[in-house]
C-alpha cells in the first residue's frame, strides 16, 4: 500500500474506531436498558475520555463533525481534511449501531436523540452545550497553555456534565455522527436537523471565541 496513503489513512481509522466506541458504549447503555440519567452520561462521557486518550495523538481525538469543524475555524485543522474526518465519525457511529441492532433484540431503543420540548427549546440547548465542549476540546487539546494531560479527563467529564443537564432536555447529542447513525439504523429521522445543525453552530461559535481568546496581537493590530 502506498505510504502518502497510509498516513491519510490513519488518522481516519482513530476517527473511526472512536466514534464506534462513543457510539457502541454510550448507545449500547440505553439498549440495554439503562434508562438512568447518570448511568448515560458516564457512559458517553467516559467513552470519550478513553478514546481521547487512546487515539488523540494519531488523529487529535475529534469524534464529532462539530469538533473537526470547530477546531478548523479556530485554525487547528485544516478544512480539507473537515469533510473526511466528517465521513469517518459518520461512518463510525452508524456501524456501531447497525451492530447494536444485529445482536440485540430489534426492538430495543438505540439512543436515538429527540426533543423532550420543543424543537426550538432542544436546538438552543444543544448550541450551549456543544458550545462548552468545543470551547473546552480546544482549550486543553490545542493551547500549549493549558494542561494537556487532563485532556480526556477534562473533555469527558463535560460531556458527562452536559448529558446530567441536558440530557432530559434534548438528550444532550453534541455530535452530529453520535445522533445520525442510530437515527439512520433505526429509520428514526424526527428532529435529526436539530442535531445536525445545532451542534455545528455552537461549534463554530467556540471556535471564533476560543480564537479572539488565544489571539498573541494586540487587539486592532
Amino acid at each position: 500500500m502506498n505510504a502518502s496513503l497510509i498516513r491519510f489513512l490513519r488518522p481516519h481509522v482513530a476517527e473511526f474506531i472512536g466514534t464506534f466506541a462513543l457510539v457502541f458504549f454510550g448507545c449500547g447503555t440505553i439498549a440495554l436498558g439503562n434508562k438512568d440519567v447518570l448511568g448515560g452520561a458516564i457512559a458517553f462521557g467516559g467513552a470519550l475520555g478513553i478514546m481521547v486518550y487512546a487515539l488523540g495523538h494519531i488523529s487529535g481525538g475529534h469524534f464529532n463533525p462539530a469538533v473537526s469543524i470547530g477546531l478548523a475555524v479556530g485554525r487547528h485543522l485544516p478544512w480539507t481534511r473537515v469533510p473526511t474526518y466528517i465521513i469517518a465519525q459518520a461512518a463510525g457511529a452508524t456501524v456501531a449501531a447497525l451492530l447494536l441492532r444485529l445482536t440485540l433484540d430489534s426492538g430495543v431503543p438505540l439512543g436515538v436523540t429527540h426533543p423532550t420540548g420543543s424543537d426550538g427549546q432542544a436546538f438552543v440547548w444543544e448550541v450551549v452545550m456543544t458550545f462548552f465542549l468545543v470551547f473546552v476540546v480546544t482549550a486543553v487539546a490545542t493551547d500549549p497553555r493549558a494542561v494537556r494531560a487532563a485532556a480526556g479527563f477534562c473533555i469527558g467529564g463535560t460531556i458527562v456534565i452536559d448529558a446530567l443537564v441536558g440530557g432530559p432536555i434534548s438528550g444532550a447529542s453534541m455530535n452530529p455522527a453520535r445522533s445520525f447513525g442510530p437515527a439512520l439504523v433505526a429509520n428514526d429521522f424526527s428532529g435529526l436537523w436539530i442535531y445536525l445543525a445545532a451542534p455545528v453552530v455552537g461549534g463554530v461559535i467556540a471556535g471564533l471565541i476560543y480564537l479572539f481568546l488565544r489571539e498573541d496581537k494586540p487587539v486592532g493590530a
